[in-house]
Order: structure tokens, then sequence, then C-alpha cells
């Protein structure tokens, strides 16, 4: 057990160099520690638990407590935490600055360095508590600094620490397994892990119960298992703002039987789930001036303020309309969206957030399961951490219309501290003049999640509808593989460009750039490749003894193509597969 008595900090110092000296202190594998306390002199102590990681616990009397890594820059390369966004190369600590609870984020992060393997990988135990992070590269010390300030806490605060693995991901997985056995998530029912048609993009808030039933039918026959009515249903769902939030009836113009039309779409074979926004509450809606009270702060999308989930009477409130919507109009599921806008209350002193959504969604989810046993629960970035196993079972990217490249990236990143939920992709955009190649591109992105579609399915050309059923097909072959296998897709500074789902002698590999794609036939027997570059072509390595192989090559619209050569000797090789397609390789005969 160690102890010091260095006093709290100014937190006004424009650079980590310029607070108050502390005392450090080795922690592990080169990283060190400093712990300070307001008014308390804390002690630390660093134990073993599950699955390799070590256990920081802090003890400070109930004080507010301020824990410091100092990290020697070495061949640092990035720094990946949950709300990174675009920016995870190494930030200057002047900049690196992120405010967290359960519903925006959790007080994680991972640097790592060139070669992709890391040099610090933490997560706060507890993910409900608001907590402040600064972090980044200090000039005058040459180190990388995080320093995690955690609120009074009656129990010692608990700190995840992984010793240094050879990525990302494989120290993340052991994160994710930790918190998977202590939180306990909740089930993840199968038609939690099918593909979803859902409206918003297609339609924006120009919805009716004809025009969905005819995007139902042919997306329940391009495979899709699930249906999400987002933004527009709802009485004043219009203007693109949330002026008119709140009450959370059906439009009768667009939805005259909404009931009856939810049961319809059902019969397709789809299960069906609505968007609702319940914290969010407009001066349109007629419930305004009795919950206006309840809602003094703005929020940060337009028109609307925020309910207040601290409050009983809010959370009993949120439940009731959210049964409500589930019983009546025979629902399988809610889009639960805009949960993080409780953060516009942040550090008023009135209470943690955190906390108070806690008991709001674990009501929530009790009051829902007991009207619809198995019900779907989608939430999104970035209230997608693991302190939101027990709430949720699909957990959506944020939205990224038409991008590919985006939505790979974040259902990756999202992949790697979410437990439990099936990751889902955004909607998937694209424009009926696409090239059947870019619509493959699309699906491609979205391969390592749940894929959401989002387009007009009777107004694309059939080449497009060609091109979604055959990758639709290829996701619910390789589900499993793709959804449970050991994912391992690289450096998150470089974007992910070359992704690799693996699973016994499976092998599914995805590559987003001109990159050389390693077969290692020595571990695997099947390997799927998948290519979502420009080229015409995929470079592969074969590793391990070359081998003899059948195989098939699809376009992106799913038509087969030349086969790949019969024998693949050891070493580079270019193999002639279209942009937006496959090649399935088998080994026959060779090293294994």
């Amino acid at each position: 057990m160690h102890t010091t008595t260095a006093p709290a900090q100014a937190p006004e110092a424009v650079t980590t160099a310029g607070l108050a000296p502390a005392r450090f202190e080795p922690l592990l594998d080169g990283v060190s520690l400093s712990v300070l306390a307001h008014g308390a002199a804390p002690a630390w102590t660093l134990g073993e638990t599950t699955g390799g990681l070590r256990m920081l616990e802090v003890r400070a009397d109930g004080a507010p407590v301020e824990v410091r890594f100092s990290v020697p820059l070495g061949d640092a390369a990035g720094y990946w935490h949950p709300q990174g966004g675009w920016r995870r190369t190494l930030l200057a600590d002047w900049e690196g600055r992120s405010r967290v609870s359960l519903v925006d984020g959790h007080a994680a992060g991972c640097l790592y360095d060139h070669s992709g393997a890391t040099l610090l990988t933490f997560a706060a135990a507890d993910p409900v508590p608001e907590a402040n992070l600064r972090f980044g590269v200090s000039e005058e010390n040459d180190t990388h600094v995080v320093h995690l300030r955690l609120p009074a806490s009656r129990g010692p605060h608990r700190i995840l620490l992984a010793p240094r693995s050879p990525s990302v991901a494989q120290a993340m997985r052991a994160i994710r397994a930790w918190f998977g056995a202590a939180l306990g998530p909740v089930p993840v029912p199968d038609a939690a892990r099918t593909p979803v048609y859902s409206t918003w993009y297609a339609f924006n808030q120009d919805v009716s119960a004809a025009a969905v039933e005819t995007q139902a039918e042919l997306a329940a026959g391009l495979g899709c298992g699930a249906l999400i009515l987002d933004d527009g249903w709802q009485e004043l769902g219009h203007g693109r703002g949330y002026a008119g939030c709140g009450d959370w009836r059906p439009d009768r113009a667009k939805f005259p039987d909404f009931a009856a039309h939810v049961a319809r779409v059902r019969a397709t074979g789809l299960h069906y789930l609505a968007w609702v926004a319940p914290l969010l509450l407009g001066p349109g809606a007629a419930c305004h001036a009795r919950w206006a009270a309840h809602a003094p702060a703005p929020a940060t999308v337009p028109g609307a303020h925020v309910l207040d989930p601290r409050r009983p009477e809010v959370r009993t409130h949120v439940v009731g309309l959210c049964v409500r919507l589930v019983e009546e109009y025979g629902l399988d599921g809610l889009k639960l969206d805009f949960l993080e806008q409780a953060m516009v209350y942040a550090g008023d002193g009135a209470g943690d957030l955190g906390a108070a959504m806690v008991a709001l969604l674990t009501e929530l989810r009790a009051a829902l399961e007991s009207v619809r046993p198995g019900l779907l629960l989608e939430l999104r970035q970035p209230y997608t951490g693991p302190g939101m196993a027990p709430f949720g079972n699909m957990l959506r990217s944020f939205d990224c219309p038409a991008d590919a490249t985006a939505n790979r990236v974040r259902t990756l990143d999202t992949a790697l501290l979410a437990v439990g939920g099936a990751i889902h992709s955004d909607m998937l955009l694209w424009s009926a003049d696409a090239p059947v190649a870019a619509v493959a591109r699309q699906l491609i992105g979205a391969l390592h999640a749940v894929p959401q579609i989002s387009v007009r399915l009777d107004r694309v050309p059939a080449a497009h509808l060609e091109a979604t059923g055959f990758w639709l097909r290829q996701w619910r072959l390789h589900r499993e593989l793709l959804l449970d296998g050991e994912v391992e897709p690289g450096r998150p500074d470089e974007l992910y460009p070359l992704v690799r789902a693996s699973a016994g002698e499976r092998c599914l590999l995805s590559v987003h750039g001109d990159r050389v794609v390693p077969l290692d036939f020595s571990a695997y027997r099947h390997f799927l490749l998948v290519n979502g570059s420009d080229r015409d072509r995929v470079m592969v390595e074969v590793r391990g003894g070359g081998a003899r192989i059948r195989g098939a090559v699809h376009g992106p619209d799913g038509r087969m193509m030349d086969g790949p050569p019969p024998f693949l000797p050891e070493g580079a090789h270019s193999l002639a597969v279209p942009r937006g397609g496959l090649a399935a390789l088998t080994i026959t005969e060779g090293p294994r």
C-alpha cells in the first residue's frame, strides 16, 4: 500500500506541467502513478483480477480523488478513448479533455505504439459516476499523461489495468470480459442479431403507413428481420426539430390505425420497433405545461428542453410512456434516442446523472419486460459503454449517412468496449444512381456489425437489390463469425483498413485500402476475402507454406467470376477480386 499527501492541484493550469508537483511511483509496465485527494491522504494498492488484468484500488476517506498516469513516450502512435471520434492520434495535454458519464462515454483509454502494441490500457470499474479526464503529451516532460478525476465515494475507487498487449483489441477484450462477468448483460434475442430496415434516411419524417408497409415487404424478402420506424410517426413530427416532442401519440394523418399498421408489418415476419426520445420536451407538446418545470435546461438539439432524470416523477413519467407505446400498439421494442441529452445537467451540483439514469433504465427495463418479454431496445453511441449492458441489446453507431468508412470505424470502436448487446451499424444510405460497387461498399462498411438499411427499396434499380440481397445473405451465413469471432481491426489511428474475424478454422478478412492481406495457411483452413477497396484485386501474402485450394469469386452483386488459381505457393500474389466483391477459399491439400 502506498500513500501520498500531495495537495489537490489547480485545474486552470494550461499544461499538466504547470500543476503543482506530485510524487509518482512505479505502477505497471513502465507506467507511473500519482494519486491525490482533496483534504485526505489517499492510499492505493494494485492487485490481480480475472483474465490477467490488474485492479488499482484507491481509498480516500470519502474525498474526491485525482488519479494520474504517466507513460514515457517511446514509440507512441495514438491514444484511443470512447469519445475520441476522429481524433485518435496524440494530442497535447493542453487540449486533451473529456467529461464522461453512464450515457456519454466511459472513463477508459488506450495508448499504443506504431506496432499497435499497447503502452497503457485502463477503464474505471464503476461506469456510473460522472468523471473528468485530462490527457495528452506533456511537452515539458516527454511523457503521455492521463489525469482522471473521480467524485467522492464511500468505497474504494477501482480502475482496471490491462498489461501490455500486442494490440488495442486484445487489451480491450480482457476489459470487456471482466465487465461482462461483473455487470450481467441482458439476454440478446436472435431478433437483435438480424438485419434491420430503418425509415430514417429513406423517409426522414415523411412517413406513412402505406409507404412503410411497402418497404417492410421488400425488406423481409431481402433478409431483414426487424423494422425501425424512426422520427415522424408522432404528432408534430415534422420540421427536423424537436419542438413537438413530449406527447408521443401517432399522427393520425400518417397512421390512421397505428396498432393495425404494426400488426401488418409484423405479419411480413419483421419485428417492429418505434423511435422515441423520452427525455425531450418541446413547447408544442400538449403536455408541455405540465412538465416544463421538470425540464429547466435546453437540449443541445434544436427546439426542445430536457426532462431531468434525477427527479423521481420524471422517471415514473418516462417509464409509463414507454410501456404505453409498447403495450398499446403491439411493438416489439423501442429505439431510445437522445439519452445523452441528460448531460446538460452535468456538474450542476444537484446529483449524479449516472446514478439517476441507472434508476430510470433499471425500472424501464423491468417494466417493459413485464409487458413484452424478449423486448428489443436500441441504444446508440455515446451511450453504448459497459455500464449500459444491463439495459439495451442493440447498440448502434452514431449517425454517418452514406459514409462507409465512418460506419466501419464507429462500429469497431463501439465493439472495443461494449458488453453484451449486438453492435449495429448506422443506417446504410446510397443514391439510386450509385454504381453497384458503391452499394456493396456501404454493406461492406457495416460487415462487422448488424447492418441497418435505409433506402426506398421500391425506387432503387434491380441491380442494387441484387447486391443488397447477396451481401445480406453472406452476412447471415457468416453471422456468428462476424459478431462472435475474435476480431482484430488493427490500429485505431489507421481507421481499421484491414479487419480480421476468426474462429476455429475460419478466417474472414475485409480489406478497405491498398493493403497486403496475410493468409496464414498454417492457422486457418477456410478464408473469406472481402474487397472493400477501390481496386479490382486483392494483394495477399501466403504464410505457413503453400497449399492447393478450391474457391469461388463473386462480384458486388453476387455473380460468379473467374475463380482463384488451384494452387497458391508461399509468398505474395495478386488475386482478381472485383471491388465490392469477395473470394471464398478452402485449403484442400497443404500445410494443414
